[in-house]
């Protein structure tokens, strides 16, 4: 094989590479969209109902969807409260502080009561406490994000109920609550209240074109040294 032909085959497979890496990151982006797209179809859909009452952990009863509104009354329990790591709020780093809502029959729900800055990295967080005593909250479902440990500093990377049910020895909610009031004052500023999702479609269309504009530069970088590589080199000039 001689050196032209496998410049020429050098460019093809490297256009080609970068091509398909570029088409996959696009497609990637796209699917990120309508996610988000699907994400905010169901916020806007579920927030309009009526708060859904808990009462009770009992039973694991099927929840209804995320974003749905509930509201239940019971008693923060600090002690076995977790950070929900790397959660930004407004551009800046930190973690979801969650909490288990303990009712009156004994069973609880895992509540995500808002934001700490990144320099919080242990739980119970003193500068985060919650009301003592009983109090009433509202709020919304969030989806379950999968099955998650706590290390030894009180951290988790996904918001998880089965592992508080093995904590507390009792019955939880299956479904996590975002919080957004509840009938006492926080003693402190901490946690920052979160508050309803962003209804945004973020940029992941125009990372999509981004993605899908780099792969034709590929192509068509690609051809144009195909061509020169045919021509041969430019003769010298007298």
């Amino acid at each position: 094989m001689d050196q032209t032909r496998r410049r020429r085959i050098l460019i093809v497979v490297t256009a080609g590479v970068v091509a398909a890496t570029c088409v996959a990151l696009g497609s990637w982006q796209l699917q990120r969209l309508e996610d988000r797209r699907a994400r905010n179809a169901a916020i806007e859909r579920e927030r309009s109902r009526r708060p859904h009452l808990i009462t009770s952990g009992v039973g694991r009863i099927e929840p209804p969807p995320p974003y749905t509104p509930v509201r239940a009354s019971g008693e923060f329990d600090p002690e076995h409260e977790v950070l929900v790591y790397g959660r930004s709020l407004d551009g800046r780093s930190g973690h979801w502080l969650a909490t288990p809502l303990i009712f009156d029959d004994g069973t609880a729900a895992l509540v995500v009561r808002g934001w700490v800055p990144f320099e919080y990295q242990s739980a119970p967080v003193a500068d985060a406490a919650p009301p003592a005593g009983e109090l009433t909250i509202g709020g919304f479902l969030l989806p379950d994000e999968g099955t998650a440990q706590p290390d030894e500093d009180g951290v988790i990377g996904r918001l998880d109920v089965e592992w508080l049910r093995g904590i507390l020895r009792t019955e939880v909610y299956p479904g996590p609550i975002q919080l957004t009031e509840h009938t006492d004052s926080q003693p402190g500023e901490l946690p920052v209240p979160i508050g309803w999702p962003e209804l945004s479609e973020g940029p992941h269309l125009s990372y999509a074109i981004q993605w899908f504009s780099f792969a034709a530069i590929a192509v068509v970088g690609a051809v144009v040294l195909l061509r020169r590589e045919r021509r041969g080199p430019t003769p010298a000039a007298i």
